[in-house]
């Protein structure tokens, strides 16, 4: 398994639409985690530190399409919150493997 670094950016309506569909984006991140395929998840902050602007998940799977496939289960993204994705392969560093 690899690991997949996961950028969501918000849409122009995406403070409306992520407080629609936030607990059922919660509670799938929670289940990805559980089965080990999410290792970080987390919003991207403004510059204050106080507004939601996008998300940063680092998901582990066998390849780029099946890391494609668990990003698009993730009701944040059916849900239009982010106007752009991109998924990337992601070597950890630090900490040392």
């Amino acid at each position: 398994m690899s690991l997949f670094v996961m950028i969501g950016w918000d849409a122009a309506d995406g403070a409306e639409r992520r407080g629609r569909w936030r607990q059922q984006h919660v509670n799938h991140i929670r289940m990805l985690e559980r089965k080990g395929r999410v290792r970080y998840a987390g919003p991207l902050k403004d510059e204050d530190g106080e507004r939601s602007i996008g998300a940063l998940i680092v998901v582990e799977a066998a390849d780029l399409h099946e890391a494609r496939n668990v990003v698009n289960t993730d009701p944040y993204v059916a849900g239009g919150v982010f106007e752009t994705i991109t998924i990337h392969p992601f070597k950890r560093v630090v900490p040392e493997p």
